[in-house]
C-alpha cells in the first residue's frame, strides 16, 4: 500500500494548508488527548526562517471540530528566547481564540537519551519531556537549506527543537544580546560553522548544538531519535521556502505549495524532490527509508491534491557547505542502524 501526500498549490497559504489537511484527513487519527504542534522557530525575528502563524491558524482550523483534547504549541528555540518567537511572530492570540499552550520546550523537563559523538562513541543529551511523551506531535514549518544536513524539513525540525537549550543565567542573556548584533555575514561564515557549535555548546549548554557533531554523526544522530520522536503529522508550508545559507539567513522561494502527510518520510520525499534533491544523499533520511521508518521512494507514494509533483519542482540553491555536507557516510554503518 503506497504512502499519501497531499500536495497543494495555490495563492493563500492559509488555503493551501487547509486544503492539504482535507485530502488526507481519513488517515489523520487523532487521540482523545495530548496533541502537540511544533512549529520552528530557528529564528525569532526572521519571518523566513520561522514558522508562519497563518499556516498554524489553518492546522488549529482544521482541528477544530475534529479534536476535543488538550493542543500545546511546543518549540525550543535554536538560540534566542522561544517566548519571543511566540511574540513576534503573532502567537499570543492564539491562547485565547483556540485555548491552546504556548510553550518553550527548552524550559521543559527532560528526559535522557543516547546519540552518539563525533568519534561515534555514546553521547547523552536532554530532551523535552513533552515531545518525548506526547501521543501526538505535529510538525510544521518551511522547507530550508541547511548548513549541516543539506536540507531541513518535518522530521529534523522535530527532533531538534525538542532538545534542551539552557535559559537561565548571564551567560545566556549575553550570548543572545550578541546575537542579535552580530552581522549576517559573520554568521553565515562557513569557516565559522565550528566555532559556532562549540561556543554554544559550552556557553549555553546547548544540547542543540551538541547533537552537530560532525557530518557523520549528526546525520546518524537524527535518525536514531527518529525512531522515537518523529512526527505522526508533518506539515511542511511552502508557500515561501529557503535556499542558500539556510536554515536562519538564506533568501526566500515563493513556491506557493503544501505538503501534509501522516508518513514524515514520504512528506520530507516530496518536499525534497521539489526543493531538487534526492533523499539518497540526505543522511539522516537515506537512513530511515533503509530502516522501514516510512516510504522514501517516490514510486511508491501516492500524491493527491490539486498539483502534480513535476510541475512544482523548484531547484534550491544549497548552502556554501553543501559539498562538505555531503561527506556524512559511515564505514560499515549497519552496525549502528
Amino acid at each position: 500500500m503506497k504512502s499519501r501526500v497531499a500536495l497543494i498549490k495555490g495563492p493563500d497559504r492559509y488555503r493551501n494548508i487547509a486544503q492539504a489537511l482535507e485530502c488526507i484527513e481519513e488517515e489523520i487519527k487523532l487521540p482523545p488527548d495530548g496533541l502537540l504542534i511544533k512549529p520552528n522557530f530557528v529564528s525569532t525575528t526572521n519571518q523566513l526562517a520561522a514558522t508562519h502563524v497563518e499556516a498554524v491558524r489553518a492546522l488549529l482550523d482544521f482541528l477544530g471540530s475534529r479534536y476535543g483534547g488538550s493542543i500545546t504549541i511546543g518549540e525550543g528555540a535554536g538560540l534566542t528566547d522561544t517566548l519571543e518567537g511566540f511574540r513576534v511572530f503573532g502567537y499570543e492570540p492564539l491562547i485565547e481564540k483556540y485555548g491552546v499552550r504556548l510553550m518553550d520546550l527548552n524550559r521543559d523537563r527532560w528526559v535522557k537519551v543516547e546519540v552518539y559523538d563525533r568519534n561515534l562513541a555514546p553521547l547523552e543529551l536532554r530532551l523535552a519531556k513533552t515531545a518525548w511523551e506526547s501521543p501526538y506531535r505535529i510538525s510544521i514549518g518551511p522547507p530550508k537549506t541547511h548548513d549541516t544536513v543539506i536540507i531541513t524539513l518535518s522530521l529534523k525540525n522535530m527532533i531538534m527543537g525538542s532538545l534542551i537549550r539552557d535559559q537561565r543565567g548571564r551567560n545566556s542573556t549575553l550570548f543572545n544580546t550578541l546575537s542579535r548584533v552580530t552581522p549576517s555575514w559573520v554568521k553565515r561564515a562557513p569557516f565559522l560553522e565550528g566555532l559556532k557549535r562549540d561556543v554554544s555548546t559550552t556557553v549555553l549548554r546547548s544540547d542543540k548544538s551538541a547533537m552537530h557533531q560532525e557530518y557523520p554523526a549528526i546525520n546518524l544522530n537524527l535518525y536514531t531519535l527518529a525512531k522515537y520522536i518523529a512526527p505522526q503529522l508533518s506539515i511542511i508550508d511552502g508557500f515561501l521556502g529557503m535556499e542558500g545559507p539556510g536554515p536562519g539567513d538564506g533568501e526566500p522561494v515563493e513556491l506557493q505549495v503544501a505538503i501534509a502527510s501522516t508518513d514524515f518520510l514520504a512528506a520530507d520525499t516530496v518536499a525534497a524532490k521539489l526543493m531538487g534533491y534526492d533523499i539518497d544523499e540526505i543522511g539522516y533520511l537515506y537512513y530511515c527509508k533503509l530502516k522501514g521508518l516510512g516510504v522514501g521512494d517516490l514510486e511508491k507514494i501516492e500524491i493527491v491534491g490539486n498539483a502534480r509533483l513535476e510541475g512544482c519542482i523548484r531547484p534550491f540553491r544549497p548552502h556554501p557547505t553543501y559539498n562538505q555536507q555531503l561527506r556524512w557516510q559511515i564505514q560499515n554503518f549497519e552496525r549502528f542502524l
